[in-house]
């Protein structure tokens, strides 16, 4: 298989009208005859500070553009602010993503986006996402905005999230919340600090300029989300291993790893567990079951077998515990192509060379029937265990909420430490 479009072909593509702000008021300066790296790098950096600015609106069905949309991530990770801690996403997860045919999340959201364009490049992008199940939940109308990507230039910030603004509004909204790539299930919020630490498996990187400029956009703080850090080196809190075993041995507590053979029976019972445990949670809308096939499918890839734990009580699934491997430094290898050498790459890291070392828990939930009983202490010593038979260092945790103070104490008390902050934004329409 070979990529759709490549880089050197993203400069000329048709595109099509769109809007022109900042600079002179007129037209975007013509390209000059230097088609160099170091030429397109020089004129970038000419209309950047200039503040000229095309917006243009991609349909999801519009496959060059959409394309365009997915790789506006290289130009600001790899040109505009360069760093090693990014992780380039697999191209082929994100064209499944964004295509309406197989992401069953466009049966209940409906999404938009634009692309902005400075000097001949595509500089920037942001998505609008009107989720149909949210309001039928909250009994709110109230928008995401989403796939922020920009440089450190405040009027081309301005204009993105105008767009997905009065695109929200148009259809009714009342407020915009995000960043979300499309909910909360998907990666969440703008890190706001420890940007020199790499991210966790599945954790967004970004810029540091990133809040200033949506703060420059008139969007406040609405919640904050604490990533954690956990090292396996360090022992386990006795009292954390008293309450497990007293769990274990008192109640009809039967933890297992999930079965993979029957995957999709398994993925049904982790989400009667997630849907019940995290209905509470601020932000949270419950998934319909084909999108969560959808998501337990893409997490199959990177959970360890050993490392994917429900606990049951007389049958009934009343815990889970979803560690996943850490596989960003062979992502960032890949730079995006799986094919057609990264899937051998891939598995040569995963099964040969077994490169994996760290992880990050991504679930840990118990039924509200179950809590405060020691299920969550027993999965999370199992997982431990677990995990250091694998020869694993650490890695993390969460996200969790800054005020989801049940939790967060109980993570402390079991070990761990805050080390990243992810805020999300919002603002009245």
């Amino acid at each position: 298989m070979r990529e759709l479009v490549n880089d050197a072909s993203i400069d000329k593509i048709n595109r099509p009208p769109g809007r022109l702000i900042g600079g002179n008021g007129g037209t975007l300066p013509e390209p000059t005859t230097d088609h160099s790296r170091l030429g397109r790098f020089l004129r970038g950096v000419h209309a950047l500070t200039d503040g000229a600015c095309e917006i243009v609106d991609v349909g999801l069905g519009e496959r060059k553009c959409v394309e365009r949309f997915i790789r506006v991530p290289w130009y600001i990770h790899r040109e505009h602010y360069p760093n090693s801690r990014w992780v380039p996403p697999l191209l082929m997860d994100r064209r499944r993503y964004l295509d309406p045919d197989k992401n069953p999340l466009f049966e209940h959201a409906t999404c938009r986006l634009w692309l902005a364009r400075s000097g001949g490049r595509d500089v920037g992008r942001i998505a609008a996402i009107d989720d149909g199940d949210f309001e039928k939940f909250y009994g709110e109308r109230v928008g995401y905005f989403g796939m922020f990507e920009c440089p450190d230039n405040l009027a081309i910030a301005k204009e993105l999230v105008q767009r997905a603004c009065n695109w929200l509004r148009l259809r009714g909204g009342k407020r915009v919340i995000g960043p979300f790539d499309f909910s909360t299930h998907y990666e969440t919020g703008v890190l706001v600090d420890t940007f020199d630490r790499d991210p966790g498996m599945g954790m967004p990187y970004n810029p540091p300029y990133y809040e200033k400029l949506l703060r420059g956009c008139g969007l406040e703080k609405v919640k904050d989300l604490w990533n954690w850090g956990y090292d396996l080196r360090k022992p386990i809190p006795e009292r954390v291993v008293r309450i497990a075993e007293r769990t274990r041995k008192r109640d009809r507590i039967r933890l297992r790893r999930l079965d993979f053979r029957n995957w999709e029976a398994e993925a049904m019972r982790t989400r009667e567990v997630y849907n019940e445990a995290w209905q509470c949670n601020w932000g949270f809308v419950p998934v319909r079951e084909k999108e969560y096939h959808h998501i337990a499918a893409e997490l199959r890839t990177v959970l360890h077998p050993s490392l994917a734990l429900i606990a049951e009580v007389d049958g009934r699934p009343v815990g889970i515990a979803l560690t996943l491997m850490n596989v960003n430094p062979i992502l960032r290898k890949l730079d995006g192509r799986l094919f057609p050498t990264g899937f051998l790459r891939l598995i040569w890291d995963l099964k040969i060379r077994r490169k994996v070392d760290s992880g990050r828990l991504l679930m840990l939930g118990v039924r509200s029937s179950h809590r405060r009983r020691g299920v969550d202490s027993l999965l999370f010593v199992e997982t431990h265990s677990a995990a250091a038979k694998l020869g694993w260092w650490g890695g993390d945790i969460g996200w969790t909420l800054e005020d989801n103070n049940p939790v967060n104490r109980a993570l402390a008390a079991m070990g761990a430490t805050r080390v990243s902050t992810y805020r999300v934004f919002g603002r009245e329409l």
